[in-house]
């Protein structure tokens, strides 16, 4: 059940679309972040999760396949492993830091990188009633190949005062 969420699009930063100094870094580095328009009534954040989870768009293995409507996998895990309380709330500014932290942890992102994923994801948690990681869920949880990426890091961010719940998922494989 989708609780009234309505994809409105997103973006997707690859990695290997911007120049980095150090060729050696991992270039199959990615952040996908997907919007989703809230439902007309208040929702709790625990509702509002479960609602995310149930959207087609939370339906995607992050390793090239996209969004199946019928899939079984949402990145490295079983999808029915994916519950609301897998999720922990934490202040945007500590979100902001671990994410800045897996970017960066190879060498200083290049300028128009670190520009676009401070715009698309970062300024707007800023706004943010609570931002919520997932981390619930261990190597018990994933799926048959679910052992693709290097790291998966996944935040989801709502915003009441604009209308949006934001998925955004960070990944190597």
């Amino acid at each position: 059940m989708e609780q009234g969420l309505t994809h409105e699009g997103g973006t997707f930063l690859n990695f290997r679309d911007y120049p980095f100094l150090d060729t050696r870094a991992p270039a199959f580095r990615w952040v996908d972040i997907k919007r989703l328009r809230l439902p007309g009534a208040p929702l709790a954040d625990a509702e509002l999760l479960a609602a995310l989870i149930g959207h087609e768009q939370f339906r995607d293995d992050y390793a090239g396949g996209g969004v199946d409507p019928e899939g079984t996998r949402h990145g490295p895990y079983w999808l029915n492993r994916v519950t609301p309380e897998a999720y922990e709330p934490m202040d945007a500014s500590l979100a902001a830091q671990a994410l800045w932290a897996w970017a960066d942890q190879y060498e200083p992102l290049p300028a128009g990188l670190a520009t676009d994923l401070r715009r698309e994801a970062v300024d707007a948690w800023t706004t943010t009633d609570r931002v919520h990681r997932l981390t619930g869920l261990g190597e018990d949880d994933h799926h048959d190949w679910g052992g693709v990426h290097g790291e998966f890091h996944e935040f989801v961010a709502i915003d009441r005062r604009a209308g949006r719940i934001t998925l955004l998922v960070a990944a190597d494989d």
